[in-house]
């Protein structure tokens, strides 16, 4: 056996010098030193050998081994150093033809107009919360007024995802993808003491899907709750959001409405960005675009999130980024947004 092995370092030996491409020299490693290799084959058959046989055979192979491996990193190296020669002594490249340049990245609109509307509700004093998309139909409906004969929890326009949980504090509960981002408004509550003043931007879900609607799109909730708060306060500061964010010369007007989570209600037009309030195509020729649904909260939305409706008040609001960026862009199709087409995201 020991012959076998001196004869097997000489043969790779000799193979491993005439190699001439890493493709060979790989062939070689598994030729002799795989698993199912020519080493491997010869060790095999040790068992039938006495102790010290063994012993004796065991200290040769291990140096043909390690013969072997030193051979192999020589041959790796020597090929690697042909192969730069040859790429050396090739076709020499033309450093001085220009590069191939590569298109920017661009912010996509939605993710402008988010951060845009979040900056300036900061600028008034509004911290950021966070919550779950995947929600508890009692944050989602029950903590907001919505009853549950209410047409927002229709099969047709909530997402319920199957099963149930068990939470603390409440029996086995329906699972949905949120539909608003109002549930961080009861998150927040919960987890706070007046006075509040947050916004909630987020992802949220709904069964649509079509020229103006898609089944996932962002929402901005605002909540502000102090002691004294007045409708005046929440008008004065959706106008001064308006003004920030469309330009100092629109004009707001809020319209009775109706929200579950809000007494009394109102949704809150701009004068058309379009036509600066003068009637056209995209205004329907009102003058006005609709913007964001707003209210006072509702007493049972206090008492769900623990507070007493006799000691504070809040209001709230709620827009649909969106929409915002459409109208701020001009964009007239909101599935343009989620197409992915880097024509379209170059524009902003």
């Amino acid at each position: 056996m020991k012959e076998r092995l001196k004869a097997l370092a000489q043969a790779a030996k000799t193979e491993l010098l005439a190699a001439r491409a890493p493709e060979a020299v790989e062939a070689l490693r598994v030729k002799y030193l795989g698993k199912k290799g020519e080493l491997s084959a010869v060790l095999g058959g040790m068992g039938k050998l006495a102790p010290d046989e063994r012993r004796a055979l065991g200290e040769t192979a291990n140096a043909v081994k390690v013969q072997l491996e030193g051979l192999l990193a020589e041959a790796v190296g020597r090929v690697e150093e042909l192969k730069l020669e040859a790429e050396l002594k090739g076709p020499k490249l033309d450093v001085t033809l220009p590069g191939r340049g590569r298109r920017p990245g661009r912010r996509h609109p939605v993710a402008q107009t988010l951060e845009d509307i979040v900056a300036v509700f900061a600028r008034l004093g509004f911290s950021v919360e966070a919550g779950p998309e995947i929600e508890l139909d009692w944050y989602n409906f029950e903590a907001l007024n919505v009853p549950a004969d209410h047409p927002a929890r229709d099969m047709q326009d909530t997402f319920y995802v199957e099963g149930g949980t068990l939470h603390a504090g409440f029996s086995r509960q329906p699972v949905v993808l949120r539909t608003h981002t109002s549930p961080v408004q009861i998150r927040t509550m919960l987890k706070q003491k007046p006075p509040v003043r947050a916004v909630m931007p987020g992802r949220v879900y709904r069964k649509d899907s079509d020229q103006t609607h898609t089944p996932m799109f962002h929402q901005v909730e605002g909540l502000l709750v102090d002691t004294k708060v007045s409708l005046a306060e929440l008008k004065g500061t959706l106008d001064a959001f308006a003004k920030a964010f469309f330009g100092a010369k629109v004009k707001t007007r809020a319209r009775p409405s109706f929200f579950p989570f809000t007494e009394p209600s109102a949704e809150v037009d701009v004068s058309c960005v379009f036509c600066a309030g003068q009637g056209c195509r995209v205004c329907k020729q009102t003058g006005w675009l609709e913007v964001l649904g707003s209210g006072m909260v509702h007493p049972n939305v206090f008492r769900h999130a623990g507070y007493d409706p006799s000691q504070v008040t809040g209001f709230a609001f709620g827009m649909g980024v969106e929409r915002l960026a459409m109208l701020r862009y001009g964009i007239d199709d909101l599935r343009t947004m989620f197409e992915n087409d880097y024509r379209f995201v170059a524009q902003f």
